[in-house]
């Protein structure tokens, strides 16, 4: 029987081993997908040794980066954006061959792009951790120019307290990739000049629960479209079932 994963800390709330356990049943396939909670990314290699049935594993905070330095090979868009959260393990004879894939940007592209329209040129990412760097990936590659909002003064980025009614008209593209307004704190929202979007929105939130968040809410009072997290959150399941079984 053939073994998936996923590894991470904490793994309390992952999605992943209801999705596929329920998709190997269904569909007949003689697998099955376990967690793996690490305490450190350097008891990856025991896992492995350990599971010799192992084909492939989801990785997920706060290893995305770190899994990189195990493995032998780097998909190139998963370089650019600086994290994996998908490796193939394939046997050949005696040794483990690695590959790290990251499915972040084919998810969020694919459930965003039937949304935009032509006077969505220039998109706010809400975060500057580590999702963001795919959302980023992801809007640039459907043409879109980016501009980052942190808390913080970074470079390249503008304080949430900058950005004016004119920033969300010309922005208007808005995709939040904080854990603001995540459950339970589902009262919470980005600090942004609400009144001032209107139809020619779109506010994308990488969260899924709930289904409709406060920054969601907030905007679509004001006319804008919005979306949650959960189609990205599938589409991704699937882009790494496509990974793990590709020859690429």
């Amino acid at each position: 029987m053939d073994k998936y994963g996923i590894i991470g800390k904490p793994l309390g709330h992952s999605f992943s081993p209801d999705f596929f356990n329920q998709k190997f049943k269904c569909e007949n396939i003689d697998a099955v997908y376990e967690k793996y909670e690490l305490p450190q990314i350097d008891a990856l290699p025991e896992v492995l040794d350990s599971n010799p049935e192992l084909r492939g594993l989801n990785v997920t905070i706060p290893y995305k980066q770190a899994v990189m330095n195990y493995l032998d090979e780097v998909s190139e868009e998963a370089r650019a954006i600086g994290a994996v959260n998908v490796v193939r393990v394939t046997h050949q004879g005696n040794k483990i061959h690695m590959k790290g894939f990251n499915s972040d940007v084919i998810g969020f592209t694919r459930s965003i792009e039937p949304l935009l329209e032509k006077h969505h040129k220039k998109a706010l990412i809400l975060g500057t951790g580590g999702a963001s760097h795919a959302i980023e990936y992801g809007l640039r590659k459907l043409g879109l120019e980016t501009l980052k909002v942190s808390r913080s003064e970074k470079h390249d980025t503008i304080r949430y307290e900058n950005i004016t009614a004119d920033v969300v008209r010309e922005y208007n593209v808005i995709v939040n990739c904080t854990p603001v307004g995540m459950y339970p704190h589902t009262e919470d929202c980005p600090q942004l000049p609400y009144s001032a979007m209107d139809s020619h929105n779109l506010l994308y939130d990488l969260i899924y629960n709930p289904d409709e968040t406060m920054f969601m809410k907030k905007g679509k009072s004001y006319g804008a479209a919005v979306k949650n997290g959960l189609e990205m959150l599938l589409l991704q399941a699937y882009a790494s079932w496509e990974f793990w079984n590709s020859a690429e």
